[in-house]
């Protein structure tokens, strides 16, 4: 599979799930698909067969309200059935709405409060370095959950640690949950202030795979943890939830949905 296939899975996955559960966050899924595509199929060393490997890569979705995304990457890889993502946000299901590690393969943590993934990331990267263990830490954060006080805690942990073992990737979409972030807390210049913490900064096109790809396997000498901005448009794939900041909570029904499965198989790769 290439990543360009699984993204566009991860996409028709996410419009397929978000239908058939009326649940929330579709614009989300669509933003961070290709950086979730790239990370499952060509970074993270990891193992659907042998899924708590102590060599394994850790990833934490931070922006736990992209889950979709995640499933159906961990899906596609084949940590389990593709059939159990019709039972997304299914009362009794393990697929909760915001991504869940209880009882999912896969997944490491249980995320959906904004503002902690970073910290726990922190640990899992300390605690690596301290064993003298070669694994890499990903997580991956929204922009909005940018303004939480926690996220700049946790990345002054991070630099002060030197945790060179640790990748941080902000989607950064410039939209949160009803509006612009510019009309909500301005956070340009944000690559500034990843800098600022002490940060190796890329400021990146976070749908082109090709840049993508290449920005996680660029090495640093430095000692610095890395960020990754990457630049990504809400909604993308489907013309008319793209930038458009109903389709953070709206679900895909009737005419729409239509619409956007024929969208999305008119590129399929």
């Amino acid at each position: 599979m290439t990543d360009s296939e699984l993204a566009w899975k991860i996409r028709r996955h996410g419009v397929e799930m978000t239908h058939i559960s009326k649940g929330s966050h579709i614009g989300s899924v669509l933003s961070v698909a290709d950086i979730i595509a790239v990370l499952y199929n060509s970074i993270l060393n990891i193992d659907p067969k042998n899924p708590t490997m102590e060599e394994r890569d850790r990833f934490i979705l931070s922006k736990g309200h992209a889950g979709a995304a995640v499933y159906s990457a961990l899906a596609e890889r084949g940590f389990f059935d593709t059939e159990e993502l019709k039972n997304h946000y299914k009362d009794g299901g393990i697929l909760s709405g915001h991504v869940s590690h209880k009882g999912v393969s896969g997944v490491e943590f249980s995320t959906g409060s904004l503002g902690h993934g970073l910290a726990v990331a922190n640990g899992m990267a300390l605690a690596a370095k301290k064993d003298n263990k070669k694994h890499k830490i990903y997580v991956v954060m929204g922009d909005g959950e940018c303004d939480e006080g926690s996220v700049w805690e946790a990345a002054l942990f991070s630099a002060h640690f030197k945790l060179d073992n640790l990748v941080v990737i902000v989607d950064y979409n410039k939209m949160q949950s009803l509006d612009f972030c510019e009309n909500t807390i301005s956070l340009a210049p944000l690559a500034d202030k990843w800098k600022a913490f002490g940060f190796n900064v890329l400021d990146i096109d976070g749908h082109n795979l090709t840049v993508l790809k290449e920005a996680f396997e660029k090495k640093f000498d430095n000692n610095k943890p890395t960020c990754i901005i990457a630049n990504t448009i809400k909604g993308k794939g489907i013309s008319f939830m793209e930038n458009n900041i109903l389709w953070h909570y709206r679900t895909p029904q009737g005419e729409e949905y239509e619409a956007a499965v024929a969208e999305l198989e008119a590129q399929r790769p």
